[in-house]
């Protein structure tokens, strides 16, 4: 049974903050007393700082990582590689990629991964417009950078089919990453490693 709290207020709160991923009762409640014994200009700011970022963030419209601008700083970046092309599922990849510092290529990112269990097409995800980018020329290698799960694999092998008939390299990290292991929890040495020892994908 939870426990009841004394403040209607208190209690919208603990359940707005409950709604976080990993976030339980306690958790929230711990967290929400915090912020109750802040300075109002802290909270203020905190609020606000989170209203902004829902309102005016965006999807870069090349790579779909997320920026403050139309175009992500990775893909105006007139130093990275434009002929390399690494996909993830999400931008937290991209983050854990990035950390690694051993790959200075493009990105694209599908928004998850193939999964007919949790509902999931491929028209779901953002693979024609990994194939239009493949398409329009310039791109020598995709790197596909997926969490070694069936749902990976799956995403991979269909990827793979959609990009065959495109003069293209296809790769596949080094399996330095355990298999069933989501990408984003590896460490930054294995990740880099796994890049850098990526092998050809043939399906």
């Amino acid at each position: 049974m939870e426990d009841r709290l004394p403040s209607r207020l208190l209690e919208r709160a603990v359940g707005e903050f409950a709604k976080l991923p990993g976030i339980g009762r306690k958790t929230a409640l711990r967290l929400v007393l915090h912020l109750l014994h802040q300075e109002n200009e802290d909270v203020e700011n905190f609020a606000q700082a989170l209203t902004e970022m829902k309102r005016e963030i965006k999807y870069c419209k090349v790579c779909h990582n997320i920026s403050d601008s139309e175009v992500c700083p990775v893909c105006s970046n007139p130093k990275r590689d434009t002929s390399i092309i690494c996909v993830v599922e999400n931008v937290r990849d991209v983050m854990a990629i990035e950390n690694t510092a051993q790959f200075n290529g493009l990105y694209h990112v599908l928004g998850g991964i193939i999964s007919p269990m949790d509902g999931i097409a491929p028209s779901d995800l953002e693979i024609d417009s990994l194939e239009k980018r493949v398409a329009e020329g310039g791109v020598q290698e995709v790197i596909l950078a997926l969490s070694p799960t069936m749902e990976g694999d799956t995403t991979n092998f269909y990827i793979f089919r959609k990009l065959a008939a495109y003069n293209v390299k296809l790769s596949i990290i080094a399996r330095g990453i355990s298999v069933g292991d989501e990408l984003e929890y590896a460490d930054e040495v294995t990740l880099g490693r796994s890049i850098l020892n990526r092998t050809p994908f043939n399906g």
